[in-house]
């Protein structure tokens, strides 16, 4: 058994230290710049969008090279606009349930919700005021 002082054991610690922290320094990703789309890039794109909400790989490329664009510049930009119609239409949806209801029943809606009483759409209200 060997006789370690106390400076020894120190200097061991220390070193282990060292070599559990300079493994790696953290590397910080560097994001790409917002692409701010030309008015004829997003005519073109649009205009597809109109009749193929999804590409195929040569749809894609040929898009990309047509608009000076990157492939990964075309597939962000279709999905972010499949996802804004699909919020235009739960949007539109939403519009045309609470047209249809009339304004009785919309106000029949917000006095029941403001109360804390929930509203099942699906089924029409009665409005007649019987019991």
């Amino acid at each position: 058994m060997t006789n370690k002082t106390l400076q020894d054991f120190k200097d061991e610690k220390q070193g282990d230290n060292v070599n559990m922290f300079a493994a790696r320094p953290p590397v910080k990703k560097k994001r790409k710049s917002r692409t701010a789309f030309t008015n004829h890039q997003i005519f073109e794109l649009e205009k597809r969008f109109l009749y193929q909400k999804y590409l195929s790989p040569a749809d894609r490329d040929e898009i990309a090279q047509s608009l000076g664009l990157s492939n990964a510049q075309v597939i962000t930009w279709f999905q972010n606009r499949r996802a804004k119609l699909k919020r235009d239409m739960e949007e539109l949806k939403r519009d045309m349930e609470n047209t249809r209801a009339g304004p009785a029943l919309q106000h029949q809606k917000l006095l029941m919700t403001s109360l804390g009483i929930p509203i099942k759409l699906d089924e029409p209200q009665d409005l007649s005021g019987k019991m």
